[in-house]
């Protein structure tokens, strides 16, 4: 069951209200701030965003199903940005706007794929996505912004991190045999857990690689 996702053009940061250098200007202090688009789309919208409580349905693959190929089902997911920055004094403040979504025109399920456990992988789908956008938050946390080139830095990591997405989601079906191996299917469902309680911050990051960890909901499949 294999996800796909296409890259978005990127939305350049308004550069703010910038205003002339002076010789002796005292250092720019830079602050960061998210904020994430998760409430319902309307009625009748091609797009749900991202919400933990709100898990996928098969009403929602909406595409027509493709006759040729491995995959019973395919997810498109995929995550984006926008924002605005303001100088105020000697700090400039950015604001990003991040969208975690799936589009239901491009997803679809074969007829005789529809159970809770074809269902659970497309969501642990849409679950690596949202791990991806966790980590991508703390890279830019990580990453020192200057006032002068914040947007090209941001850019870069947001295509690093669109990278990270795909080869994540290319593992996930690599290791799990496109959900049929149910074992390695769990042990995804745990580790991706175990990232989004953490801030993207994976198992093996945290040293408990192959531990008996406590996975965030146990009757997931």
């Amino acid at each position: 069951m294999l996800s796909t996702a296409a890259i978005l053009s990127l939305l350049l940061l308004p550069p703010g209200q910038k205003k002339p250098c002076p010789v002796h200007r005292h250092f720019t202090v830079i602050q960061l701030n998210f904020e994430e688009k998760n409430s319902p789309a309307p009625p009748g919208s091609d797009t749900i965003y991202y919400d933990a409580q709100r898990k996928l349905q098969w009403d929602d693959f909406q595409a027509k199903p493709s006759p040729n190929g491995p995959s019973a089902a395919v997810s498109y997911t995929s995550f984006a940005y926008d924002g605005n920055s303001n100088l105020v004094n000697d700090t400039l403040r950015i604001t990003l706007r991040l969208q975690v979504f799936f589009i239901k025109s491009a997803s679809w399920v074969r007829a005789d794929a529809r159970n809770s456990y074809a269902l659970a992988h497309e969501q642990l789908h849409f679950d690596i996505t949202r791990l991806v956008v966790e980590r991508f938050k703390q890279k830019l946390r990580q990453t020192a912004l200057n006032r002068d080139d914040y947007d090209s830095i941001i850019q870069y990591q947001y295509l690093q991190s669109f990278r990270e997405m795909n080869r994540l989601q290319y593992r996930f079906d690599q290791e799990t045999h496109h959900g049929l191996n149910a074992a390695e299917q769990i042990r995804w469902r745990d580790k991706v857990n175990v990232g989004l309680r953490n801030n993207g911050v994976l198992p093996e990051e945290l040293g408990i690689e192959g531990s008996n960890f406590m996975p965030i909901n146990n009757n997931q499949f």
